[in-house]
């Protein structure tokens, strides 16, 4: 089994530079030993359903001890038999498109 979930986690009232909050949820996942992805607006990250959501409770749980509100969006493809779909997917557009990926 295959999840990918997209995880956009991160305090309102911290006021406006939030790196130092999102770096924090990145070295969770870092440390996760999970594949990911950080992009702009989010990360991406690949594993199985227990091991995903447990990440995604980890950041919740760390930002909840100092922080008062939390704004968090998760999106999740499950996909039965997958596997590196994290880079896949892409590439998978590339090659459609005529491009290196």
């Amino acid at each position: 089994m295959s999840v990918l979930a997209e995880l956009s986690l991160f305090p309102v009232d911290k006021g406006e530079s939030l790196s130092p909050y999102v770096t924090r949820m990145v070295r969770i996942i870092k440390n996760s030993g999970l594949d990911y992805t950080l992009h702009s607006m989010g990360t991406c990250l690949e594993g199985e359903w227990p091991e995903v959501m447990d990440v995604v409770d980890k950041c919740f749980q760390d930002l909840q001890q100092d922080c008062g509100r939390i704004y968090l969006t998760l999106k999740v493809d499950y996909r039965s038999g997958g596997s590196n779909r994290l880079t896949e997917k892409v590439e998978s557009v590339h090659r459609q498109l005529g491009e290196q990926a």
